[in-house]
């Protein structure tokens, strides 16, 4: 794979593939611009090299073509801030207005294309459409991990009509990242998974049996667990069809000699609400009208415990329904844990994307793990050990 190290953009029009899919308010102001951010340094390094750099990114799904609250026109202003620099705007990612200030771009500007994501060829992985982007540029630029997983237009297919192909920082990171974790962990080896569904979750864990000494189950995905040694959930989360499936992954765990633990209290609510009536109960004893929000403080104890004892933690899934502050203990007792054993301990920490990178952004503590990923399924997908359209791509 080329590097962008190693790779001199001098007098070259870089199409780049970015993430720029952040949450906008109703007034379409940028909530979170994490993943502009991430990619800065990818975009700074082709202007310094005396490159141009063309943009291309979705946004949302929009699902009728065009649509206002998706267009990337609202990035076009905070995006030139962080760069410090007029960022150019196409009002299409192909036809004229693409094409001619794509062609007249000069070494030193940047272009951002419209979503890509207003043609259902994008998705659809269309070559016609990939060749018609590719004509845009001389080199592509592939740093939108987030999206790696997925063979779209922009993130794989393009890659065929391109001699030129350079990974970018933001991917790089998260390979090498993802790469150290499963391949050159230092032991003990922690694990804490979390979220909704168990669903999702199933072929990570399996692969983190063969890695780790400690699996970590928390969120809405142990009450599974809980019903399926007989306890009581009340209107917990429930996959019921999965629940033969997390006593083989118990059993699985204790051949393998694996630490798995699961929580051992609760915090209930008497309705899904921040200002619900809330209750400690011990796991596996929730009332019939009752329904499981958070970790309850013995768990997050234990937890934390394990963890700060590690020299490496994926945590990947809050504890519970952080979004609610009420909630938020035991998601945020993890993210605690998780700092000190980095900067305590020197552990290698990696926070694996989507609702865990949010909740430790949210609690101020993004820079003081060892990664925050911005990939949350293309990282599960990535370390379940799947080829990656938008590596492979980068291979070819």
């Amino acid at each position: 794979m080329t590097t962008l190290d190693s790779y001199d953009f001098s007098g070259k029009k870089a199409l780049v593939r970015v993430d720029f899919n952040v949450p906008l308010n109703e007034k379409f102001e940028i909530t979170d611009d994490t993943r502009i951010r991430a990619t800065i340094p990818t975009i700074s390094k082709i202007l310094n090299d005396g490159g141009s750099v063309i943009l291309m990114s979705h946004l949302g799904r929009p699902k009728d073509g065009p649509t206002e609250k998706y267009s990337l026109k609202h990035l076009v202003n905070p995006l030139s801030l962080i760069l410090g620099k007029t960022v150019k705007f196409a009002d299409d990612c192909i036809g004229a207005s693409a094409t001619e200030l794509a062609s007249a771009l000069q070494p030193g500007e940047v272009l951002l294309l419209e979503n890509l994501r207003f043609y259902k060829e994008e998705e659809k992985g269309d070559e016609a459409f990939a060749e018609k982007l590719s004509k845009l540029g001389d080199v592509w630029v592939m740093d939108a991990f987030g999206t790696a997983h997925r063979a779209h237009a922009s993130t794989a297919v393009i890659g065929k009509f391109f001699s030129d192909k350079v990974c970018g920082y933001v991917m790089q990171a998260e390979l090498d990242n993802a790469e150290r974790l499963l391949e050159h962990s230092e032991r003990p080896f922690t694990a804490i998974m979390g979220g909704a569904k168990i669903s999702d979750k199933i072929l990570i864990i399996e692969r983190l049996l063969d890695k780790v000494d400690n699996l970590i189950i928390g969120g809405g995905m142990s009450y599974t667990f809980s019903k399926a040694q007989g306890g009581s959930i009340g209107k917990s989360l429930l996959e019921a069809d999965k629940q033969d499936l997390t006593l083989e992954l118990i059993e699985k765990a204790k051949a393998k000699g694996i630490n798995l633990v699961l929580p051992v209290d609760t915090v209930i609510a008497d309705k899904f609400s921040n200002d619900a009536e809330r209750k400690v109960v011990p796991a596996g004893q929730i009332p019939d009208e009752w329904e499981g929000l958070d970790i309850g403080p013995e768990t997050a104890k234990i937890f934390s415990d394990i963890i700060k004892n590690s020299k490496t933690v994926l945590w990947n899934g809050p504890m519970g329904v952080f979004e609610f502050p009420n909630f938020a203990q035991g998601t945020n007792a993890i993210a605690e844990a998780v700092v000190a054993v980095t900067e305590e301990n020197d552990a290698f920490s990696l926070i694996g994307g989507g609702d865990s990178a949010s909740a430790i952004n949210n609690a101020g503590y993004g820079d003081r793990v060892s990664y925050v990923s911005t990939g949350g399924g293309a990282l599960l997908e990535y370390m379940e050990g799947k080829v990656l359209p938008g590596v492979a791509a980068l291979q070819a």
